[in-house]
Parts: C-alpha cells; sequence; structure tokens
C-alpha cells in the first residue's frame, strides 16, 4: 500500500527560498530509504517550474499545484490551467482547500469542475474535505465530508476515480488557530470515507496540525493511507524527519500485518 506524504507551502517561500528547499530535499532523500512512501509537494505556482527542473525527473518526489481553473484556457484573468501548471511541472492538482471555498467562493460544483479537469489531463487531483466545528459539535462530520466528497467526485467513471486522492482536513484543525485532531476524533470520519470510497480512490490522506509528534499515531489509525501536512514540512530538514517517521511506520505495519498466525 502507498503512503502518501505532503505538503503544501500556500502563500510562502521565494524562488531563490523554493529552490533551496528543493536542494535541501533532494540532498536528504539520497540516503533515505522510503519503502511504500511516496512524497509529494506543492509550492506557489511561481516556484513550480524552479522546484521541477531541481529535483528532475528520477527524485520520486511529485510536484503538485495548488489550484488550477477548469477551462483550458479563456479570459479568466489571474487564474491558471492545468494544461499551465503541467506544462509547469506539476503532476498533481491540490483542489478545494478550506480557504478556496471561505475567501474565494469555490463551491462543490466548481470543485468537481476542477476534479474532471484534472483527470482530462492527466493530473491527479487531491480533493480537499472538511467540515467546521460547529458540524462536528453537531455530530455530522461524516455526513458532511461524504456529501462534499460526492459532489466534488460526481459523474467520475471508475478508472477515473481510482486516481484520485482525498484529503480528509477539518475546517477546525487546519491554519494557524487549529488544533491537533485527537485519533478517536477521526475514527468515525475515515471509517465513513473507508465505507463509501476506500477501494475506489488512489489513497485517502489526513491533514490538519501534522507534526513530528503525532505523526506516527495518525499513520496508526484504520484507513489512514497518508499526511499531508502544513507548517511542520514547510523546512526541508522538518519534511524529511516526517518522511522518516512515515517510512518507519509504514514498515512497522507491513511486518505486522506479515507476520505468521501463530495457535497455541
Amino acid at each position: 500500500m502507498t503512503v502518501w506524504v505532503g505538503t503544501s507551502w500556500k502563500m510562502n517561500k521565494s524562488l531563490a527560498e523554493a529552490e533551496r528547499y528543493a536542494e535541501d530535499l533532494l540532498r536528504g532523500l539520497g540516503g533515505m530509504e522510503l519503502g511504500a512512501v511516496r512524497p509529494f509537494i506543492i509550492p506557489p505556482a511561481t516556484a513550480l517550474s524552479t522546484v521541477a527542473e531541481v529535483l528532475g525527473s528520477g527524485s520520486g518526489v511529485l510536484l503538485g499545484a495548488q489550484n488550477a481553473h477548469w477551462e483550458d484556457h479563456g479570459a479568466w484573468t489571474g487564474e491558471v490551467s492545468v494544461p499551465q501548471v503541467a506544462d509547469a511541472g506539476a503532476q498533481l492538482v491540490e483542489l478545494g482547500h478550506s480557504e478556496r471555498r471561505e475567501h474565494f467562493g469555490e463551491t462543490d460544483e466548481t470543485v468537481r469542475l476542477k476534479v474532471a479537469a484534472a483527470l482530462r489531463h492527466g493530473l491527479t487531483p487531491l480533493l480537499c474535505i472538511g467540515e467546521p466545528a460547529a458540524v462536528r459539535d453537531a455530530g455530522g462530520s461524516a455526513g458532511f465530508i461524504l456529501d462534499q466528497a460526492a459532489r466534488a467526485l460526481h459523474g467520475l467513471t471508475p478508472g477515473q476515480l481510482s486516481r484520485v486522492l482525498i484529503a480528509y482536513e477539518p475546517v477546525w484543525a487546519i491554519g494557524a488557530a487549529g488544533r491537533p485532531a485527537a485519533p478517536e476524533e477521526l475514527h468515525g470520519p475515515f471509517a465513513a470515507l473507508a465505507s463509501a470510497y476506500g477501494q475506489q480512490v488512489a489513497g485517502l490522506l489526513y491533514g490538519g496540525s501534522v507534526n513530528e509528534e503525532n505523526a506516527a499515531a495518525l499513520l496508526g489509525i484504520p484507513h489512514v493511507d497518508g499526511l499531508f501536512i502544513g507548517r511542520a514540512a514547510w523546512q526541508a530538514d522538518g519534511y524529511l524527519r516526517l518522511l522518516e517517521t512515515a517510512a518507519r511506520t509504514a514498515a512497522l505495519r507491513h511486518r505486522a500485518g506479515s507476520a505468521p498466525t501463530t495457535t497455541s
């Protein structure tokens, strides 16, 4: 099973800072055995081609864009298209993040159009879903995120769905004001997602105040196939330590799963 571990830099890093991060990451990965772990990084659009050039094609690191329009070209001032981010080196597109929904008017319908555009051009959509605190407190987390996912993925064929990553990022757990989720708070949402999509999508990821202290525990939650990390991975050394943690956890899980069963 692939364990996805990635980070989005949001609106951070100059070209020089992005280049330095990519160089440090490449150096650190040179002596690391990742096993089943698949790393990905999502720089701002301005740094995509720079980071792509540093990483090259043999690094094993997927490169992503933080957003892309659903149209291939046209009079969409300030936007970038899926073909444009692909041309700059992106292989993955982050879509539907709660910040985009809250501050830029994204809807389930526009997210659906963007997911379809990414798939149309051979990129991996990373669909972000998550509920606000009021929904969690009312006990509606599972229903809310399943509805978000269903609307964004409506109309996809099984083959298309198999190329989608879903990142569950509860709104109350992300950002500077977010609080880390306790593992028991995530069991229900991930059980619901696994029941609906676990055998159909490429992976179910968790994101929200992930750090070096809680990464292993989060990866131990049933149905969690990876982590989508924020601030804790904005420096290359922090990201590399998290990749090491993920690789160790994945190896232990594999050994436990493949151990022979004994009877007395």
